[in-house]
């Protein structure tokens, strides 16, 4: 399973029709679970991410200072991750970021791109990459 564990809620309805048209779309891959975490400060989030990452998961965090791979880089690592590991935990912060606590337990840093992101609007953009990677290792058409 995939768990995409977040902070905040998403309240614009163009994003959250992105959000659930990419979560339909995955439906025919991999079954894939959002979880949303109350905004609070970073160690309260934390204590809320913390409940929902079982220890065997493989947990991706999703930071600035995090690797910069490409779409076929974040499909292999997906992939080779099933062969050990089932689940994958992609974990995105709030606004003041992660705290260093669930840094420290992050198997793999992922960064998109030295911008920042509304983190409502990332969860649309990450939800885009999960799926493109399925396309990738299907080799099917979506990806260019």
């Amino acid at each position: 399973m995939i768990k995409i564990i977040c902070v905040g809620k998403v309240k614009e309805k163009y994003l959250r029709d992105g959000i659930d048209d990419y979560l339909k779309r995955l439906t025919k891959y991999h079954k894939i679970e959002i979880i949303e975490i109350n905004d609070s400060n970073m160690e309260e989030e934390a204590k809320g991410i913390i409940r929902y990452i079982n220890p065997r998961d493989y947990v991706i965090t999703l930071e600035i200072e995090g690797n910069m791979i490409s779409s076929k880089e974040l499909s292999n690592i997906i992939d080779k991750t099933f062969i050990t590991n089932s689940n994958i935990d992609f974990i995105i912060g709030g606004s003041e970021g992660l705290s260093s606590s669930i840094k420290n337990i992050s198997n793999y840093k992922l960064s998109f791109s030295k911008l920042t992101f509304p983190h409502q609007l990332f969860r649309l953009v990450l939800l885009e990459q999960i799926y493109r990677s399925f396309k990738i290792l299907n080799n099917e058409t979506y990806h260019k």
